[in-house]
């Protein structure tokens, strides 16, 4: 049996001025608050939890980007707020080049067939009233993908697809394992045929041996339908294997960003040097060697009241008066290398000045000097032409 490609349908947007024809996805200064009421018979707004603070990405067609970080920093939001089930705060949705931030339920809905997620829990994202041919079938009937005669074997096909048998559509979740739900949820995923997948933490709640199989079945969906994944998780490994480029996230902002060989081998940002120095490397254990563990000082800030400047600054072993004063812009250093750090190196090659004060046009100390900040895309989805060579103090460019 063969299941229809993107290939095969008609794209449902026209690409807008300045977003490329292969941009699936650019995602532009997005920010998302949650209100903290206070208590009492009259409930007002006494904060903001700052999940997500001025984030900025693309994603191509096709293409996988993972997003990493430690628990409570707005990878699952970020996600969310993508498939729209979160509204954002601010900020821009570019989706094939329409902005979907603002649209209402009635305006999404013939998005939200090619936008779909994968769930964390596979045991609670799941109705355990409902068979799995109803679980699977309910999209393809919402969104009248096909004719209700042909649901059942659309539903029947698409399990096969997934590796499941297609006889147990009549079945409920709690006769399956974890694995196999989880199959059931990606089932579920691609019965409207979704131009991107957001998978939240696809694999954290299976079992080693279930994970392989999951991600292996992830990638062999991706290279038959050519569809994109926002992959998101903490578990380098995972990321490593399945995704070409990595974005890092520390207290609701990427820190670096750039192709998965860079930021796993030549880090720049010391949060990402830290979470890699905590990840086990079975290279070095075959050659007998240990990677230098980095353990960073203090818990993570709140949310609620980030640090000022840098918010890494507080468990940061570089640190200085700048970090506190100015926050370091996401500045690509690289063909497809970005890094938010005042500081910016290799581990143990940290230099002295703050590469950033020329393009803030501060002095070292964080203060304004007097001089025209150096133009530079800082903070922008994508990567560019020319970035800030970190040797030369300038910027350079690929010609």
């Amino acid at each position: 049996m063969s299941i229809v490609t993107n290939s095969d349908v008609e794209p449902a947007h026209t690409p807008a001025g300045g977003v490329g024809t292969d941009t699936l996805l650019e995602v532009r200064d997005l920010k998302k608050y949650f209100p903290v009421k206070s208590g009492g018979v009259i409930r007002r707004t006494v904060a903001h939890v700052q999940a997500v603070d001025g984030i900025s990405f693309e994603l191509k067609k096709g293409e996988s980007l993972g997003l990493v970080g430690e628990s409570g920093c707005g990878k699952t939001t970020t996600g969310r707020l993508i498939t729209r089930l979160y509204d954002p705060t601010s900020g821009e949705i570019n989706f094939e080049g329409t902005d979907i931030a603002g649209l209402s339920r009635r305006q999404m809905m013939p998005i939200r067939s090619e936008i779909q997620m994968i769930f964390q829990d596979p045991y609670s994202s799941l109705n355990p009233r409902h068979t799995v041919g109803t679980i699977v079938g309910t999209p393809l009937r919402v969104h009248n993908m096909v004719p209700e005669k042909k649901v059942l074997a659309r539903v029947q096909e698409l399990l096969e697809v997934v590796g499941l048998n297609p006889e147990h559509y009549n079945r409920y979740p709690s006769e399956f394992s974890g694995g196999q739900r989880q199959r059931i949820g990606i089932a579920r995923a691609l019965a409207l045929q979704p131009k991107l997948l957001v998978a939240d933490e696809p694999v954290s709640a299976l079992d080693v041996s279930i994970q392989a199989q999951v991600v292996n079945l992830l990638r062999d969906v991706q290279d038959e339908f050519g569809i994109a994944f926002l992959f998101i998780a903490h578990d380098l490994a995972v990321v490593r294997h399945f995704c070409p480029d990595v974005a890092v996230m520390y207290l609701g902002k990427i820190v670096e960003i750039g192709d998965r060989d860079t930021i796993y081998e030549r880090p720049h940002h010391p949060y990402t040097q830290a979470l890699l120095s905590a990840a086990p490397d079975v290279k070095q254990a075959a050659i007998g060697g240990r990677r230098e563990r980095i353990r960073l000082e203090g818990d993570v800030p709140s949310p609620v009241n980030p640090p000022s400047g840098c918010r890494f600054r507080t468990r940061c072993w570089m640190a200085q008066e700048i970090c506190a004063k100015q926050e370091p812009p996401l500045m690509q250093i690289d063909k497809r290398h970005k890094v938010a750090c005042h500081f910016a190196g290799e581990l143990h090659q940290t230099p002295d000045r703050p590469v950033t004060a020329t393009m803030l046009g501060v002095d070292d100390q964080g203060n304004p000097s007097g001089s025209a900040a150096l133009e530079q895309a800082a903070d922008q989805p994508g990567f560019a032409d020319t970035w800030y060579d970190l040797k030369t103090k300038s910027v350079t460019s690929s010609t």
